[in-house]
């Protein structure tokens, strides 16, 4: 959560320990590191779970503008704080209205005061690679999701050919609210690009 770079380099090298065919699964911000790092020869596929899909020399900040596809935090005044150094994190008094509405809000409190905080310069920096135009991949849509545009993510996935699965009332939470759609997702595009792979 340093840069762009960082993350990208840090799940490479996971790659490079892998000794078969991965699936690289994304959430949120975690959308633009699978699709840097999804050039990686062992990647034979991606999953998008309320993610961002940005494309080579775009980046997230702007994209929500461009489109006109803003997100509900970033229209409120002081949800998201940035401290003297740069990172950013979401206001704990807005976390579960914004991030977690689906959640028991005693869950929403807790992950409120445990975020990891985010070096603002990641969702400005533009993409170098987009490996969801040669990796086939799978969206999830948060159809109620606040930090990012449900709009923006049918947006990325109608242009990425994902397979993608809407999931009505979910928020930006969807991994933890929806668990067994979320695995069903990751289950079916494993099964399917590690079969595609064996046959070749």
């Amino acid at each position: 959560m340093t840069s762009l770079e960082d993350d990208v380099a840090a799940t490479k090298r996971i790659l490079d320990l892998q000794h078969g065919p991965c699936i690289l699964v994304g959430h949120s911000y975690g959308g633009s590191i699978i699709t840097e790092a999804g050039i990686h020869p062992n990647v034979v596929g991606l999953v998008y779970v309320a993610a961002h899909a940005p494309d080579v020399g775009e980046n997230e900040s702007a994209l929500g503008k461009q489109q006109n596809m803003p997100s509900a935090t970033s229209k409120q005044k002081g949800a998201i704080k940035v401290t003297d150094d740069g990172f950013t994190f979401l206001d704990p008094a807005d976390f579960y209205q914004d991030f977690a509405a689906d959640l028991p809000r005693e869950q929403a409190e807790f992950e409120s005061r445990s975020q990891v905080l985010t070096a603002a310069k990641v969702f400005t920096t533009p993409m170098t690679a987009a490996a969801w135009k040669t990796k086939p991949s799978w969206a999830i849509v948060a159809a109620a999701d606040k930090i990012i545009n449900p709009d923006l993510e049918r947006w990325y996935y109608a242009r990425a050919h994902s397979h993608t699965k809407e999931l009505a009332g979910a928020s930006h939470s969807v991994y933890e609210s929806h668990p067994k759609e979320v695995a069903v997702v990751i289950e079916e595009a494993a099964q399917k690009t590690l079969n595609q792979d064996r046959t070749k």
